[in-house]
């Protein structure tokens, strides 16, 4: 490091401590464009920009270290510090400039190009293949990976790179398509990895490059999105190096996955319901013995892997360390705790936000969280901190959020990972779980909690209140002949003849943008035709009485204005908060209840939401917000004028070739249909 770099590391070191602040000062607006304010005129600093071991950053899978590579932002250097992780790259010549805690994210520049850094291209390659996965000490042999490993790779980027992921499909009967979950795909839903909808699945033997731009920070995963296949095994986790509200030291481990597991495919699942014996795991490791419904043993206890396990070291301040929380499951909502460990909230979703302290935290299936933790046990009511270091990792399912699945008698059930203070240590921990962690309902967070650092300032909504076409139900159906596993509906309330949704594997909605007649009304679509500046307000509400639904929309955050566990009645009963409210990608629509979100219609093209329990958005809960349809058509024109509209056409005509063959599909040429599931 040059001599002027380390005199600012050290100067934005000593600010920080001396303003007593998590953030460093001076502080740009919350809407902050970086701009350049010149010292002398005509002076130009063309060094490179800095290349570094990001915060939280771990090694690749090969061993090498992972590095942001910013080089071509001439003139900036690293900011971000154990002090101040709320900046993370500044210009020393032009305070201002500078990209930090505070840079609108979803922004625009002056060009209307994304706002964002400049980083480099990431490229990873996803193998997808059939593989026998033992999780728990029971052998899975329908199992389905990513590189041959479960949980997937960690695929990891750096705020304002270009990632291009490379995806063969090695399956023998199924396509698949690979979805990056709470990814904006901002002007690139093509890329967003949903067959039916922004392509077809990529046949066995085919190949689709993925490519989109990292306008966010923060964690997610990926996952396949043909049918339920992700539960058999295709989940990865995703990080997005970026800045942080408040201040950690080291991030312990890759993001900690939960799910639940099921023996069987979860293609047999939904068709026979046969849930029983699921464990859960924690970044791929369980215990099948503690979900015995006889209390007997289901393998012999040597068969059982080593529980998940995190080390953190005693030092004097406490270190800090970041948590990444992602929920994968098939079907299950949890609640994550650690024993006499306090949990700081920094982020939400892709969202982050002013920090909050709990013991625990509610993750539906699907949403994620950033916590820091501080090497300090605390006392947990009567119960002081265990003098032998060893804590227990909790994912316990949270009151009435069970669907009449829940867990079994055995009480160790929640007990899926360690936490050490000795890393040679072998002991089972003998710590308490927090009472109020054990008596969490199946509920989002408090709204309270979540507030946004950049703050969204909403107009009124384009589309009116957010009632007739704009309020949304979740719905069981009966007497639907559309497929056999037809079972729920996300309709307008206003439809009388509820429809699940169907997607056509081989006609995506991408490659039907200029339609300007009437949809399919399997394909559920509502038209949003806007402006890029416009609000839209949706209310959704439950009429489904099996317990809370977490639903995802795709290309956006969404703005929470409103949950409610009372029935919508007309007139509605609304309280909205407009004021900076809480935003992310899957909110947990109340039983019974509802909830009104709203977004900017500035991202144009047809966006899936749906339930995230696989098996009901396999049964048709679903819909597409068809967004800015012209100008859509407008930025995908035609099979001559759209390399994108072109390679869509490819995949297609390699699925169709090879789904036309009856003697590819898993059943054969028998007379059961090749999809009896709304596909997604």
């Amino acid at each position: 490091m040059q001599l002027f770099e380390r005199l600012w590391t050290t100067l934005t070191q000593f600010l920080s401590i001396a303003s007593l602040s998590p953030l460093q000062k001076p502080l740009a607006p919350a809407d902050h464009v970086p701009v350049s304010i010149p010292i002398s005129p005509g002076y130009h600093d063309t060094r490179p920009g800095p290349i570094f071991k990001p915060p939280g950053g771990l090694p690749q899978g090969d061993g090498s270290e992972f590095q942001c590579d910013y080089t071509a932002m001439t003139g900036f250097i690293e900011c971000s510090t154990k002090y101040d992780r709320g900046c993370w790259l500044v210009d020393p010549l032009h305070i201002n400039n500078r990209w930090d805690i505070n840079t609108n994210y979803e922004g625009t520049t002056a060009n209307g190009d994304a706002l964002m850094p400049k980083g480099i291209v990431r490229p990873y390659t996803l193998i997808v293949s059939e593989n026998n996965i033992n999780a728990d000490g029971l052998n899975f042999t329908e199992g389905k990976t990513f590189n041959g490993s479960y949980p997937g790779p960690w695929i990891q980027a750096c705020w304002g790179d270009l990632i291009e992921i490379t995806v063969i499909n090695k399956l023998k009967y199924n396509g698949t398509s690979i979805h990056w979950h709470g990814i904006r795909q901002w002007l690139s839903m093509h890329m967003d990895g949903v067959n039916g909808i922004t392509q077809c699945p990529i046949a066995p033997n085919d190949t689709f490059v993925y490519r989109f731009n990292a306008t966010q920070y923060g964690s997610s995963w990926y996952h396949s999105h043909y049918s339920i296949q992700y539960a058999d095994g295709l989940v990865g986790p995703i990080t997005i190096h970026g800045p942080s509200s408040r201040p950690y030291d080291v991030a312990p481990d890759m993001p900690l996955l939960m799910t639940d597991w099921i023996h069987n495919s979860a293609f047999e699942a939904i068709t026979d319901h046969h849930f029983a014996n699921a464990s859960i795991l924690l970044n791929g490791i369980g215990d099948v013995n503690l979900w015995s419904e006889t209390g007997k043993n289901i393998v012999p206890p040597s068969d059982i892997p080593t529980p998940y396990t995190l080390t953190f070291n005693k030092t004097d301040p406490p270190t800090k360390y970041l948590l990444r929380l992602i929920n994968t499951s098939f079907r299950t909502t949890f609640v994550f705790s650690i024993d006499n460990h306090l949990l700081n909230v920094v982020g939400v979703d892709f969202v982050p936000i002013h920090n909050y302290s709990t013991t625990s935290v509610v993750v539906g299936i699907g949403q994620r969280y950033h916590v820091i933790v501080e090497a300090a046990p605390q006392p947990n009511g009567a119960y002081p901190p265990v003098t032998d270091g060893n804590f227990w990792i909790r994912t316990s399912v949270p009151r009435d959020c069970t669907d009449g699945h829940g867990p079994p008698p055995n009480p160790a059930y929640n007990q899926t990972g360690i936490l050490r203070y000795d890393n040679t240590s072998t002991a089972t921990p003998t710590s308490n779980s927090w009472d109020d962690a054990n008596l969490r309902e199946c509920a989002d967070e408090p709204y309270a909690s979540m507030t946004p650092v950049v703050a969204w300032t909403l107009a009124p909504p384009v589309n009116g209140n957010g009632r007739g076409e704009n309020e949304l139900i979740t719905d069981g159906v009966t007497n639907v002949t559309n497929f056999s596993l037809a079972y729920f509906a996300l309709n307008p309330i206003e439809v009388t003849d509820l429809q699940p949704l169907q997607i056509d594997y081989g006609d995506p909605t991408f490659l039907e943008l200029n339609n300007t007649a009437d949809w399919k009304p399997r394909w559920v679509i509502i038209p949003e035709d806007y402006n890029a500046t416009s609000w839209i307000q949706i209310t959704i509400t439950d009429g489904t009485s099996s317990g809370p639904h977490p639903i995802h929309i795709h290309g956006h955050d969404f703005a929470i204005l409103q949950r409610s566990e009372a029935s919508l009645t007309n007139p509605p009963r609304y309280t909205l908060n407009t004021v900076n409210p809480p935003r992310r990608d899957v909110v947990l629509i109340p039983a019974g209840g509802f909830v009104v979100v709203a977004f900017k219609t500035d991202n144009p093209g047809a966006w899936l939401v749906h339930c995230h329990i696989a098996e009901h958005a396999a049964s048709g809960l679903g819909m597409q917000i068809m967004e800015r349809r012209e100008d859509a058509v407008a930025r995908w024109p035609s099979y001559n004028a759209s390399t994108a509209i072109k390679e869509a056409t490819r995949v297609c005509k390699m699925w169709k070739a090879w789904q036309s063959k009856c003697e590819n599909w898993y059943s054969g040429c028998s007379a059961d249909p090749f999809q009896d599931d709304s596909g997604v």
